[in-house]
């Protein structure tokens, strides 16, 4: 394992809402909402309104200059974060998960323990110096993210739809070339 379980789960989550943007959206409608928070259950404040699900989208383009950006920037990014928001951290253990970080009191917005649980992790992949883990998705046509929590760094694509698209491309032009 790369990083602490909290680090990987809130990094998966900031990815997913970055790649949530992107076609087709994902993150329009309560249900997709719904499937964010089944996906990724925060404990805490959950108000599961169209004011959240507005600010859960609002945050996407900051989380993905955060993860994407060099080390140097990406810790003004989490700085940042760190600066504006209430800070409360505390060691806690609940829902079978073990003791953990929560950087925020469990009554601030969902938006809010997002974006700082974020930059928390943010902050292990900093000292780890390990930002090329997160990329852009390695095909031609995707802007996803892609998170690469593997031994071996081998992960390249965001989702198994571009890793197939381009081994049939490599397989299409080798069958070519032969």
């Amino acid at each position: 394992m790369t990083f602490a379980d909290d680090t990987e789960e809130a990094l998966r989550a900031a990815v997913w809402l970055v790649n949530s943007a992107g076609e087709p959206e994902t993150l329009e409608t309560p249900a997709d909402h719904a499937a964010f928070l089944t996906e990724f259950p925060y404990s805490g404040r959950l108000d599961r309104d169209a004011g959240e699900l507005a600010a859960l989208r609002s945050i996407r383009p900051r989380l993905r200059t955060m993860l994407l950006a060099p080390r140097d920037e990406m810790a003004e990014h989490v700085n940042a974060a760190l600066a504006e928001n209430p800070l409360a951290p505390r060691l806690v253990r609940h829902d079978g998960v073990d003791w953990h970080l929560h950087t925020v009191a469990d009554d601030r917005p969902l938006v809010e323990r997002v974006l700082l649980e974020t930059a928390m992790a943010l902050i292990d992949v900093i000292r780890a110096d390990e930002g090329s883990r997160i990329s852009v998705c390695a095909d031609d046509t995707c802007e996803a993210l892609a998170l690469d929590l593997s031994r071996n760094r081998s992960k390249r694509y965001c989702s198994t739809t571009c890793t197939n698209r381009n081994a049939v491309a490599a397989y299409r032009a080798r069958r070519a070339r032969a």
